[in-house]
């Protein structure tokens, strides 16, 4: 092993211990809280979980054994199935981000019909299209014999040199999959989230001009509340825009290099750098890793659940049913209370307000 390959080895350590263990807080999180099991999108973030917790418990390790032995690790059939669940749990994670992202788009752009337009039922189909359309994709690469060791990712993946035979209909089938996965959730939470944060600045315009008016009345307020009137309105205009930063920017930073280098390895002549090809895979399973940050763990919902589960552990204080349907309905009140960052689907109460 050289360095690269050790500094390869502890990233790859280093991202399955932290997404095993904020994967199996959300879920948790997901069982324990009554709150999160009712919202719909409770089951876009728990399938997501699930395809995260497989990847950090079949995928990374085997890649972190392929790293330190420097070669294929376990048997040919063992490889099989491990690329077998590379590409459906890679294909479905990508297509319940894009279903995550419609579905807070429903929740801002259409909140009073929000639950009319998506339910249980509806996110269930979702779902059952997420992992009929990559059960396809990863059964097709499975039957050819495309799936095997890559030296050049030192996983267990779609692999080009086993697929030498098939010529144009791996590159065929290779293109259609990162097409229809990676490209059409982009393009979808491009779209979804752009949306998404046209809505939230004119809301927070709305609140500035009513803030604006407000102090102009108030010809004797203190030249401070002025000024902490007006930062506080940059820091909502700022607070939508970070969000919405973080759930494209990651996706692209984590997959783009990933799914480019699977292109250009089809049609390169030249060879690609191996540490290149591990980075852009570590890149990939980072994702895992950030997801349950990005989607779950920063929500105030789940930030309370952590709190009063940690409060149960250290026996701080008792921890009830009653206690925590208190904390949640204090969070949907802080969270409805700033229009420009409730981006998440409205409580029937607030419906009925």
């Amino acid at each position: 092993m050289d360095a690269a390959d050790i500094v390869s080895s502890v990233l790859v350590l280093g991202i399955i211990i932290v997404s095993l263990l904020s994967n199996v807080v959300v879920l948790i999180c997901f069982l324990y809280n009554p709150e999160i099991r009712k919202q719909v999108p409770g089951l876009f973030i728990l399938n997501l979980t699930f395809c995260n917790l497989l990847l950090s418990v079949f995928n990374m390790p085997l890649t972190l054994v392929g790293l330190i032995s420097t070669g294929h690790p376990g048997g040919s059939r063992c490889c099989q199935i491990v690329g077998f669940l590379d590409t459906f749990l890679t294909t479905n994670s990508m297509l319940s981000m894009a279903a995550l992202s419609i579905d807070r788009w429903v929740a801002v752009v259409f909140p009073l019909s929000y639950h009319s337009r998506i339910r249980h039922r509806d996110a269930v189909i979702a779902l059952a299209y997420t992992w009929i359309h990559s059960f396809c994709f990863s059964t097709v690469a499975t039957c050819r014999s495309w799936v095997g060791y890559h030296h050049l990712y030192a996983s267990c993946t779609l692999c080009n040199v086993r697929a030498k035979a098939a010529g144009t209909q791996f590159i065929i089938f290779t293109v259609a999959c990162h097409s229809l996965t990676f490209l059409l959730t982009l393009i979808v939470l491009c779209v979804t989230y752009l949306k998404v944060l046209k809505v939230a600045r004119f809301h927070c315009k709305r609140i500035d001009v009513i803030t604006m008016q407000t102090l102009v009345l108030l010809v004797d307020i203190h030249p401070s509340v002025r000024q902490k009137c007006l930062d506080e309105q940059k820091r909502r205009r700022q607070r939508a825009t970070k969000k919405i930063s973080t759930f494209i920017g990651t996706f692209v930073v984590c997959f783009t290099p990933y799914v480019i280098t699977r292109i250009v390895e089809l049609f390169s002549p030249w060879p690609i750098s191996p540490h290149w090809g591990v980075l852009s895979k570590c890149l990939a399973y980072s994702k895992a890793a950030s997801d349950p940050f990005v989607y779950s763990l920063l929500r105030h919902q789940y930030r309370k659940t952590c709190i009063l589960l940690a409060n149960k552990v250290l026996k701080r204080s008792p921890l009830n049913s009653s206690s925590l349907w208190m904390e949640n309905s204090v969070g949907r009140i802080a969270n409805n209370s700033n229009t420009a960052d409730n981006i998440q689907p409205p409580t029937n109460k607030s419906l009925g307000q």
